[in-house]
């Protein structure tokens, strides 16, 4: 069994390695062995691995990256009754993905409809329940008062998805892009949304504008570092800042920013809540999620997809500035899959 390891934290080019292991694991009561197929690369992974701030320390000991991913049912343990051997699935949270085969608890492993493609399935959760989240998030911090909403790295696979839920419910939203490619991309994605790109330095002056009087109520942030100041300052008196990644470079203190002085909120958002959420609720955000895959797979793009060994590859793809859609990391389908269950 191919495996993805790293047994520190440091950049994922110097620490991560291809593994070979003796024996797959066997699931136990409530769990599935699922023989992965495909797992992106996402910007937490990758965070994962290089213990950015704030983020748990890596325990001793080899640690695979990935949370999310696509493969079959091989086995089920005791106790599984809605999975069976064969079945496709998509799974979420399921740590150590980047692995051939994954043991996943049986609720984390949605079962994916016959229309819906190897790799929309494999993307379908992380970034659409994200999704969900920050539109929650970001109800709460408008509380029905008017004003724009401010969307950095509106290119990314989570921003595409917001300007796409801004368009259908006519959320006044204003995408922040890198270059002035990334602009011209998102403007015809989305003709009717503003784009500015942060190369240009009248960028804000320019975001000022488009706010108008009422100005930028809420911050929809996954760059963070440097960043942060100028987009505290874009702010409106009492507006909200909903960090929910970092993909930027350099920092921001906290008490260099007004909050006390102009009433700002800064709130995090991971989906890695999400499992906080009841049952029900769970069920009516994966309904979500699988109404998209079949429906809007091109909200899911794919960027491109390298076999599971040349992960090194594959990570110098997705931190590309220009990228769009997410990287993939596949195992071939094997010949004889597993039947019956542990």
């Amino acid at each position: 069994m191919r495996t993805v390891v790293h047994t520190r934290q440091g950049e994922p080019a110097q620490v991560l390695r291809l593994r070979e292991e003796p024996e797959r694991p066997r699931p136990g009561t409530g769990q599935v062995l699922v023989r992965m197929r495909v797992r992106p690369v996402h910007p937490g992974d990758l965070a994962g691995v290089e213990g950015l701030p704030g983020l748990p320390e890596q325990q001793s000991g080899a640690r695979t990256p990935g949370v999310e991913g696509m493969g079959v049912v091989e086995s089920v343990g005791p106790d599984v009754h809605t999975l069976g051997p064969g079945q496709r699935v998509a799974v979420f949270p399921a740590p150590g993905a980047w692995a051939e085969y994954v043991v996943v608890a049986a609720d984390r492993a949605v079962a994916v409809p016959d229309e819906v493609s190897d790799e929309t399935a494999a993307l379908m959760l992380v970034n659409p329940l994200t999704l969900l989240m920050l539109y929650r998030a970001l109800g709460s911090a408008l509380r029905g008062r008017q004003g724009s909403v401010l969307q950095t790295a509106a290119g990314s696979s989570v921003g595409r998805l917001v300007s796409a839920a801004a368009v259908r419910h006519d959320l006044p939203l204003i995408n922040l892009v890198r270059s002035a490619s990334g602009a011209q991309k998102m403007r015809k994605l989305y003709p009717t949304l503003p784009v500015i790109a942060t190369c240009d330095d009248d960028w804000r002056e320019r975001v000022r504008h488009e706010a108008g009087e009422q100005g930028i109520r809420v911050v929809l942030d996954c760059v963070g570092g440097a960043m942060t100041r100028d987009l505290a300052e874009l702010l409106a008196d009492g507006g909200t800042l909903i960090s929910y990644g970092q993909l930027g470079s350099g920092t921001t203190p906290l008490e260099r920013l007004p909050l006390i002085q102009r009433a700002l909120t800064v709130q995090g958002v991971t989906v890695f809540r999400w499992m906080s959420r009841t049952p029900k609720e769970r069920a009516q955000d994966v309904a979500f999620a699988l109404d998209l895959a079949r429906n809007t797979p091109d909200l899911l793009e794919v960027a491109a997809s390298y076999d599971l060994a040349d992960f090194e590859a594959a990570i110098e793809h997705a931190r590309r500035p220009a990228k769009t859609g997410t990287v993939l990391l596949t195992t071939p389908q094997a010949a004889n899959p597993g039947q019956g269950a542990a």
